[in-house]
């Protein structure tokens, strides 16, 4: 869906009923799990039984009663559709007249998604579902903000609009502080010695699992101080014909690479985490070999969105666009 082009606007939120069937059985194996705990005599294993039962049964039933919600938003009014998925549809007109105000706050947990709240004459706030194409946000809520008629509407800041010179993915970084590092590396020696220093302190002899610990901490110290800046990912700019990508190495140096469209082999949109409605990234890899993996952008929509413009900044042919 391209909500700057359209029409009319279409908004929409909800899994699908084979998405909802698939987490609501996993959730429900997990649950199941717990039920040998129930034929046992012990009652501490029989309350955590009962209660792994019971949250893995509210847990399904959340799922499988989610309502899936669709805005259609035309130049006069806005159609809202609401189905559970053993329930009937339910719809609301609200007419342009009722409209007085428009915000477009963004989310908390994802940077880039916004969502549209619409203040009616009687005080009542709708939210809409999430605005699809996250690059084209501030045309859309300009484009709604005319139709209703809506003044001063606060232009929404999107790091992944297509009107930036410049889009970004992810946060710039920084390097980790050395007294942290420092912090966390004593903690790990620490903790490996513990078990060693308890054994001598009671005049027990230590057994070779807890000498073998010693210089696994010592490791795992060294580990922390030479890479603990690879864990602060990357972030991307995306600008006209290129892509900046920046990393930090171990001892927390930059380090920048940049893509060309003319290096793009491949260009795709994968999931990275457990779900498609928020982990979802661009992946691009090169004639060379090498592989990028984008900063977690959000649902796979959205991240097609984003992929897209990706495509058409850098000028990647068709035969490479796998979005």
């Amino acid at each position: 869906m391209d909500d700057a082009t359209t029409t009319d606007i279409r908004l929409r939120e909800g899994s699908s009923i084979a998405q909802r069937l698939i987490v609501a059985g996993c959730a429900a194996a997990v649950a199941l799990c717990f039920t040998p705990g129930l034929l046992t005599h012990d009652i501490l294993e029989i309350i955590i039984s009962v209660v792994a039962l019971l949250v893995g049964a509210g847990f399904v039933v959340g799922i499988m009663v989610a309502p899936a919600v669709v805005w259609i938003i035309t130049p006069n009014e806005i159609l809202i559709g609401r189905q559970s998925p053993f329930g009937k549809l339910r719809t609301r007109i609200v007419a342009k007249d009722d409209v007085t105000a428009l915000q477009v706050p963004g989310s908390k947990r994802v940077k880039a998604r916004f969502q549209l709240v619409f203040t009616l004459a009687s005080g009542e706030r709708l939210t809409s579902p999430p605005i699809a194409d996250v690059t084209h946000v501030r045309d859309t809520v300009a484009r709604i903000a005319a139709q209703f008629e809506v003044p001063n509407v606060e232009e929404p800041v999107n790091p992944l609009d297509a009107s930036n010179p410049e889009m970004q993915l992810g946060e710039p970084l920084e390097p980790f502080p050395a007294r942290d590092i420092r912090i966390v590396s004593l903690i790990a020696v620490a903790l490996s010695a513990l078990p060693y220093a308890y054994k001598l302190w009671r005049g027990w002899p230590p057994s070779h699992v807890d000498i073998l610990l010693l210089p696994l901490g010592v490791l795992a110290a060294f580990a922390v101080h030479r890479y603990a800046n690879l864990l602060t990912g990357a972030f991307w700019v995306i600008r006209q014909a290129d892509i900046r990508v920046e990393r930090l190495w171990g001892d927390g140096s930059l380090r920048t690479d940049h893509i060309e469209g003319r290096d793009v082999k491949t260009i795709t949109v994968e999931r990275r985490g457990r779900s498609e409605d928020e982990h979802c990234i661009v992946v691009i890899r090169l004639h060379s070999g090498r592989r990028f993996r984008s900063p977690r952008i959000g649902s796979r929509i959205e991240a097609r969105a984003v992929g897209t413009e990706i495509v058409r900044r850098l000028g990647i042919g068709a035969e490479s666009n796998k979005i």
